[in-house]
């Protein structure tokens, strides 16, 4: 049995930062590639960051990118999103997904990854 499970998320007040994690048992993350995804209420679930399998390639959503960053600790068996000058548009649940041997990417779309963590709330709000 693999599990697959995201923590970190909480109430911010807009401009703060949180750091999501994405942690991993019974494999290893260093074999997948692994999305980060997000869904609020009445909206489509959004890929907001991708690293590929082994850490060569990364993606971000334009409506993160130079505010969010996805990065690869091996020893721990954990992918991260850190997420700083957070807006209130931000506020969704945050999914981690994983998916083997996709070493080539350039999107994150939601049907490349089959394995799908729990979620983790982020309310970024005063």
């Amino acid at each position: 049995q693999s599990q697959l499970v995201e923590s970190g998320g909480g109430l911010v007040q807009p401009g703060g930062s949180l750091r999501l994690s994405c942690s991993a048992s019974g494999f290893t993350l260093d074999y997948y590639a692994i999305g980060w995804f997000r869904q609020a209420p009445g909206k489509e679930r959004e890929g907001i960051s991708c690293i590929s399998t082994r850490g060569g390639a990364t993606h971000y959503a334009d409506s993160v990118k130079g505010r969010f960053a996805i990065s690869r600790d091996n020893a721990k068996n954990t992918v991260y999103l850190q997420m700083n000058s957070l807006k209130p548009e931000d506020t969704a649940v945050y999914y981690c997904a994983a998916e083997p041997n996709l070493f080539i990417l350039t999107s994150c779309p939601g049907e490349d990854f089959h394995s799908w963590g729990q979620g983790t709330q982020v309310t970024v709000s005063s």
